[in-house]
């Protein structure tokens, strides 16, 4: 089979008998209905949905109503559920009975909260309101951005939010505005190192994040911000003021000159510098001193402050002006739209040289229907700047030229896709937000990853290549934040695993075809076999789902196998095995620390699951009565248990590894005063010692660690423990200061010294390594005080 080995295999019958049972599914009261918005709806769109019905039907305005406090709760519970993004995704393929395990929504604030707490930001256009899943995207696009990051509950935050939408609003077009709230993207704001609100930074691709402390006045925030502005404002003289004009037909890249004169009123500096920033890369900034230049200013008939724009190949000597466009106003933001308007449109590519086009450059293709079509947004002419360092160029092809080719490329409605230089059998169709930063990011994203849209033409089947197919639908906000994962889980297995995505709005009988019921549904193609991803939307876990695949480290077990290698266990093997259905939210959320949990335990106990929906009489006569329900098998005696069940609160990989290693026979040695003093000072082996008190959490948790520890050096170190409570005097005499503490005693050929070597590490693999460099050093010691006797000799 080449890419995968030794797996127990997922059919496509079982995908169907899987799917069949989803779609049976169904709630009292659809979440979206409750809210009132649509299975498309934005993080956005859904608070301001909820924050609208919260502040009508909320307990303290109707507390003459009994049905009041029943009836917020429905509505909480929808809003918790769509707002994430993860709990989204079950909710959207399992309905409720995928959220079994989730509390989401039992408690709700007061009316006054949500009248003016929640949602700070989400009714202002000029700030962006960014969450987990695009802010990334969002802050490396090339753009200036000043991120607001707040909590709902924070005062300052609020004493700030006039002054940010002030900002917001004179900042625009010149810095990209944003606001993240902490209370709903804890996970984000812990990554970014927030640990105070309102906490203000600045990003820009290529720079580190800076914070700003200053006072929070909108002056002094334009003042900071401004700083990052790069963009330049040229003085000119008669001296470069004809070459800068001249040279702008060669650079494509034209002049808007402020002329300042006695007479009238001049563009402030500051309104200049801002104008720089707006067109940056797009045109050159300059002004003229016509007190200073008043013979050049009088050549071009200028009397009076004005502000001009010189289109690259503009004349200048003629009465008429030809080509220069004078503008009257003050604004910067006026003056930037009517410039805006006066740069070229994207260069239309013809059907007769699309091929050859797009074999041998990178575009993003902007596909229209007709004239007119609304696609040349005035801003997306910033996309040729932005994307000048990633070589890809950027134009528009008209799909009423050419029905034929927009038809095999699978565009039948206006949008754009990024041609990766291969032709056209090498691209992918945007399916985000229409948005100059989201553009920017999917475009640098995917001529940098390795995957295409997909159609019945090139759709793998029966390849010998193995394939991840991605089926969504535009429409379905956790579909559109896979796809940046799945970007960059592509980069990472190139040339072993290939990746694409199928729109199932496009191509529903392919997806009707392959039970197709859920979006997003992620399967793996390996030929004949079929394996359905059912972790987070992340590249780290999907890379970890075909790690596993390609090197399982989860046995899934049949009623057989499950006698065979689990009830008929060798004396001194040790089992884990999970019983799980796959429609079940908390199975899912499991799977994925399953699976990592059991690569952590390789070779010291063995991993199973078996899977109790197509095996409901087994797990039943296993009294089995709950999912996921998680059982350990320990080594067989006379007196030993059947199995163990985990009552643990966390499920996270390395809490359950924790358990299971409490089972494994213990590897150390436990040392009281006499036994530390003969074995380990006075002895000729190398120790490592664990220093412990019993109630010590942390010591409790090592503990596992140690043992792990104590068999990846078993051999070579002696591993001992000593109990600290019992033994305080022999601790203190070593100068034991915290519990645990771990200190190494190697033998040098003298008594070893009581304080041995202190060891900053509490990850077996870690000290193992350290002990493994220590042992090394002491042996090429012992070489070279040999060579130096012989010497001698």
């Amino acid at each position: 089979m080449g890419f995968f080995t030794n797996v127990y295999l997922l059919n496509k019958s079982l995908l169907l008998v899987l799917v069949c049972v989803i779609v049976l599914v169904c709630t009292d009261q659809d979440y979206y209905s409750l809210l009132g918005v649509t299975k498309e709806a934005s993080s956005r769109e859904i608070r301001q949905a909820f924050k609208k019905l919260a502040l009508k039907l909320h307990p303290d305005k109707n507390q003459n109503d009994p049905n009041a406090h029943e009836n917020f709760l429905k509505i909480n519970r929808a809003y918790e559920v769509l707002k994430d993004e993860d709990l989204r995704k079950k909710y959207d393929k399992y309905g409720e009975k995928g959220l079994e395990d989730q509390q989401q929504g039992g408690r709700y604030e007061s009316w006054h909260f949500y009248r003016y707490d929640f949602g700070i930001y989400d009714d202002d256009p000029e700030i962006i309101t960014l969450d987990r899943g695009e802010f990334d995207a969002a802050v490396n696009s090339g753009e200036l951005w000043f991120v607001n990051f707040y909590s709902p509950r924070c005062s300052h935050c609020h004493e700030l939010a006039p002054t940010w939408r002030e900002f917001a609003k004179e900042m625009d077009g010149v810095i990209r505005i944003g606001a993240v709230n902490c209370g709903d993207n804890r996970m984000l704001c812990r990554i970014k190192g927030i640990n105070s609100y309102p906490s203000l930074y600045v990003f820009k691709t290529g720079m580190q994040p800076v914070k700003y402390y200053g006072d929070r006045s909108k002056e002094s925030l334009k003042n900071f911000a401004m700083q990052y502005v790069t963009s330049t404002v040229t003085e000119l003289w008669a001296g470069n003021f004809v070459n800068a004009i001249e040279t702008s037909f060669a650079s494509g890249v034209g002049w808007l000159i402020t002329f300042c004169a006695e007479r009238g009123d001049c563009l402030s500096y500051q309104t200049r510098l801002k104008l720089a920033g707006m067109l940056e890369g797009l045109v050159n900034v300059g002004w003229m001193d016509c007190g200073t230049q008043g013979e050049l200013c009088d050549n071009l008939d200028i009397s009076s402050s004005t502000t001009a724009y010189f289109p690259p190949g503009a004349t200048i000597n003629n009465k008429e002006k030809g080509g220069v466009l004078f503008l009257n106003s003050l604004d910067a933001r006026e003056i930037y739209q009517e410039v805006m308007q006066h740069l070229p449109d994207f260069e239309i590519i013809s059907a007769a040289s699309l091929e050859d086009r797009l074999a041998h450059h990178r575009w993003l293709l902007f596909f229209q229907f007709g004239e007119s079509d609304k696609s040349n947004v005035e801003e997306f002419k910033k996309l040729r700047f932005l994307l000048r360092d990633e070589h890809i160029q950027v134009g528009k092809f008209d799909c009423l030229s050419s029905p034929t080719i927009c038809s095999k490329l699978y565009v039948y409605q206006p949008c754009l896709a990024v041609f990766k230089g291969k032709g056209t059998g090498d691209y992918e169709i945007h399916h985000g937000k229409k948005i100059l930063y989201d553009i920017v990011a999917f475009a640098k994203e995917s001529v940098n990853s390795h995957v295409i849209t997909l159609g019945p033409q090139n759709f793998p089947d029966k390849e010998k290549e193995p394939w991840l197919v991605d089926f969504f639908a535009p429409w379905c906000p956790p579909c559109r934040a896979l796809l940046p994962e799945l970007r960059k889980a592509s980069k990472h297995l190139y040339g072993q695993l290939k990746f694409g995505t199928l729109d199932c709005t496009v191509h529903e009988g392919l997806c009707n075809m392959h039970n197709i019921r859920a979006y997003p549904t992620t399967v793996v193609f390996n030929q004949s076999d079929v394996h359905e991803y059912e972790g987070h939307h992340s590249a780290e876990q999907i890379l970890e789902f075909i790690e596993d695949l390609r090197n399982p480290s989860v046995v899934s077990l049949t009623p057989e196998t499950f006698v065979e290698l689990v009830q008929r266990r060798k004396r001194e093997e040790i089992w884990m095995v999970d019983f799980y259905a796959p429609w079940c939210g908390p199975c899912q959320a499991l799977m994925p620390e399953w699976k990592k949990m059991a690569r952590m335990l390789n070779g010291l106990i063995s991993v199973g699951s078996v899977d109790c929906q197509k095996y409901y009489s087994f797990c039943h006569q296993e009294s089995v009565r709950g999912y996921p329900e998680i059982r350990l098998f320990p080594q067989k005696s006379n007196t030993a248990h059947q199995y163990f069940s985990y009552n643990g609160w966390h499920r996270d990989s390395y809490s359950l590894r924790g358990w299971g290693l409490g089972y494994l026979p213990q590897v150390s040695v436990d040392l009281t005063p006499q036994s530390f003093t003969e074995k380990v000072l006075n002895g000729k082996d190398h120790w490592v010692i664990d220093f412990y008190a019993p109630w010590c959490g942390p010591c409790q948790n090592f503990a596992p660690e140690f043992e792990i520890l104590a068999r990846m050096v078993k051999g070579k170190v002696k591993a001992g423990k000593v109990d600290c409570q019992a033994y305080s005097q022999t601790c203190q005499t070593a100068d034991i200061r915290a519990y645990p503490t771990v200190k190494f005693y190697p033998y040098q050929g003298t008594k070893k010294n009581v304080l041995g070597e202190y060891i900053d590490s509490r990850d077996a693999k870690g000290i193992a390594d350290l002990l493994n460099e220590k042992l090394e050093a002491i042996q090429n010691k012992g070489k070279r005080k040999k060579s130096r006797n012989k010497d001698e000799l």
